[in-house]
């Protein structure tokens, strides 16, 4: 196979007979319906203004979004020729940081501010917790993370490798006695750190019991010795629920709930002490509903498949129905969890998660409707404008729960660069609140600090936000992309196990908390982190992550329920609260001078054996996770790597592994022939670990090269001027090719 026989591709003419021309739109006819048939009817807007309102917004941001790209593309290239004109000379960082300041990459620095932001959730702004991440394209995944709010820790702990597999006494059920004493002794460790008694261990109870004491219940533990003891913290027992067998006590610890059910004939209370039979704790308080880096929407069935399903969600009504086992099973949202108070008084706990909604970034475009002169319009501002309106639709009386008790709507935005485009998303969004009749900001906005220009210029960029901002968070993958392709030229990167080694990196983690802090985060806002993406390693996940409270971020994103239920473990053990306050006496003024240190190396400390390792490495990382998004449209897959370890990819593990090969291509650390030959080497590889997969299609063709084989050729071939090292352009162009030709 070689690079010069693939012909390019051409771009596909759209048959305006699929659209209906809408004031000076060219809207296609699939969407046109789902507007008018499902998102209108459940919001307080017409028709008529509905379709103006959008031409107007996209005629009035279009040109600005236009010029707003092309300035990411004049700094790329005059950082590209500044670099080109100091390669004899040593590189000097003031000289390099006042070079970045006369081009505008860094802006002038803001004066000292607080965030403005009202109405926020507690969340949001109280509750430090973890925050699951969702492609909502899969409704069952979906409805899966919006029930995450609550887990299992029996089933979290049992079913993951915290406790090792031996070969223990397996029940008719099918259940291991051993694994499950050993998961028993596990949840009742974590009862004695969170929720202790006095002088006494969940351990030893022999059953619990309520009492009365004047004007309220206290909650008792008899002991296997027969001694009755109390909660070391009384206050943390705040209430109970009774059913025909069982009885739940409800605890909170560090703004988190707990649930002990006690059940006397269930098949694990029967043994278990205190005759637990399950320890249910608050667990993904947040979610965000992922329109971007996780989906693969190329078209307006797919397209109509995100909204439609952000729509469900809000409005609570999304169902999902699929056979398992040979049965039919189907999930619907959680109905809120009812309790009787110490003081006999009934209340209701939320029993779902607290739904962001992260938009595309605004270099993509849709041809879902065209603009009058037939051109694809910017997907961001359909995004905002759709999202929002389903927002809206949760907020009716119709819906069946509620999302934010103020009626907020919660987005995420990803991918801006610097300021100024912070300033545009929120011009975009006051519009936006103009259009629905909302009152001023409320739309929050969730700020990824992910690309460099965002990162040197954060403060400005919150400044730009500070009426709507309740979020903040670090996106490592996507930040060392745009490491990697605005250094590009000026020399080689590191292996990328090192590139966390380099100076930017610890700078940028730091940085991102200490701005969240200066800027009054702190009770209003969150500091979150980035994703565990080893979806089957909880036991290194619970030895590592809680690094991230301590650092003093207030959420951190992770996988799965499974995995939001083992960190939340983390919530209760460290109070992230106290661990902001310390930080906030950290002056260090140097992180934005280190985060702008290149993260380059020599040729000559890059081993040739290690060399090929990396490359192989690489490609088969893109082979492994082009090959679902482009055959199957699947836009976050468990992937096994090389060693056939499974992690989590998206767009933005692409973009590092395409732009690692791109740049070592530009510097001669490999030809174009030793990644060829990779690339073949690595598509048998890749083709040998799905084999298992009946519904997959091979990478390898004798006759001719396969559409995600030609899909990698250009990400990585064309990586050097893909603009900042997105991967989505190309995608997208192959995933309809494929199914245009399917």
């Amino acid at each position: 196979m070689q690079m010069d026989n693939i012909k390019p591709l051409r771009s596909r003419k759209n048959n305006l007979s699929d659209y209906k021309e809408l004031n000076n739109l060219f809207v296609e006819k699939q969407f046109f319906e789902f507007i008018e048939s499902e998102l209108l009817p459940s919001i307080s807007i017409s028709s008529e203004k509905f379709w103006i309102e959008l031409n107007q917004i996209i005629e009035k941001f279009s040109p600005c979004n236009t010029s707003l790209l092309a300035q990411r593309d004049v700094l790329q290239r005059k950082i590209d020729a500044w670099y080109a004109s100091k390669k004899d000379n040593q590189f000097d960082m003031d000289s390099y940081i006042n070079f970045l300041k006369e081009i505008g990459y860094i802006a002038p620095e803001a004066e000292p501010f607080k965030i403005k932001t009202q109405n926020i959730d507690d969340e949001v702004s109280k509750i430090a917790a973890p925050q699951l991440v969702v492609p909502v394209s899969n409704a069952r995944f979906a409805i899966n993370a919006c029930n995450a709010r609550w887990g299992s820790l029996y089933d979290a702990v049992y079913g993951s490798d915290l406790i090792p597999n031996k070969d223990g006494k397996v029940s008719e059920q099918g259940y291991d006695l051993e694994r499950g004493a050993l998961v028993i002794k596990y949840s009742y460790d974590f009862l004695d750190k969170a929720i202790p008694l006095q002088q006494a261990s969940h351990n030893n109870v022999e059953n619990y019991f309520l009492e009365s004491s004047s004007d309220e219940l206290n909650f008792n533990a008899r002991l296997k010795n027969g001694k009755i003891v109390s909660l070391k913290y009384r206050d943390k027992f705040i209430g109970f629920a009774e059913f025909d067998d069982a009885t739940s006590y409800l605890f909170k610890n560090n703004d988190l709930h707990i649930e002990i059910t006690v059940n006397p004939y269930h098949a694990v209370g029967r043994t278990a002490p205190g005759n637990v039979s399950d320890i249910n704790i608050e667990s993904a308080v947040s979610i965000i509903l992922d329109c971007e880096d996780s989906v693969a929407a190329v078209d307006s069935e797919d397209k109509i498949n995100v909204y439609q399903n952000c729509l469900e969600l809000m409005k609570g009504s999304l169902s999902s129905t699929f056979i398992k086992a040979g049965k039919n099973f189907t999930r619907t949202l959680n109905e809120d969890r009812s309790y009787t108070s110490k003081k006999n008084e009934s209340f209701f706990l939320k029993n779902r998660a607290l739904m962001f909604i992260r938009n595309v970034g605004s270099h993509m475009k849709t041809d879902i409707v065209m603009d009058n002169q037939k051109e694809s319009v910017y997907e961001g501002l359909l995004d905002a404008i759709v999202t929002v309106g389903c927002s809206i639709a949760g907020m009716n009386s119709s819906a069946k729960f509620v999302n934010s008790r103020y009626n907020s709507i919660y987005i995420v935005k990803p991918k801006l660069h610097g300021p100024e485009e912070c300033a545009f998303f929120n011009s975009l969004l006051d519009d936006i609140e103009s259009m629905f009749n909302l009152p001023n900001y409320t739309i929050k906005v969730g700020l990824m600090d992910e690309e460099r220009r965002t990162s040197c210029n954060l403060k400005e960029c919150i400044y730009e936000l500070k009426d709507r901002i309740v979020f903040l968070n670090t996106g490592f993958l996507d930040r060392t992309g745009d490491e990697i392709h605005t250094n590009m030229k000026l020399g080689p990167v590191n292996y990328k196990e090192r590139i966390k080694e380099d100076v930017w990196y610890e700078s940028y983690e730091k940085n991102n908390v200490k701005v969240g802090i200066e800027c009054g985060f702190i009770g209003k806002a969150q500091i979150g982190k980035g994703m565990w993406a080893k979806p089957d390693e909880y036991k290194e996940m619970m030895s590592m992550k809680y690094n991230q409270l301590k650092s003093g971020a207030s959420c951190a994103w992770i996988p799965s329920p499974t995995a939001a239920t083992l960190h939340a473990i983390h919530y209760h053990d460290y109070a992230v609260r106290d661990y902001q306050e310390r930080l906030k006496e950290n002056n260090d003024e140097g992180f934005v001078r280190n985060i702008l240190a290149p993260s380059v190396t020599s040729k000559s400390k890059l081993k040739t054996e290690m060399i090929q390792e990396e490359l192989d490495a690489n490609i088969q990382s893109i082979l492994g996770y082009v090959v679902h998004w482009i055959n199957s449209g699947t836009g976050c897959s468990k992937v096994a790597d090389i060693n056939n370890a499974y992690l989590m990819e998206d767009r933005a593990t692409l973009r590092i592994s395409s732009q690692h090969v791109a740049n070592w291509l530009l510097h001669d650390i490999c030809s174009k022939n030793d990644v060829i030959q990779s690339l073949n080497k690595m598509a048998v590889y890749v083709d040998r670990q799905n084999e298992k997969n009946s519904e997959y299609m091979k990478l390898t063709s004798k006759k001719n090269m396969s559409i995600p084989m030609q899909a990698a050729h250009e990400l990585i071939f064309k990586g050097v001027d893909s603009p900042n090292g997105y991967t989505e352009e190309i995608l997208h162009k192959y995933r309809k090719l494929l199914k245009k030709n399917s």
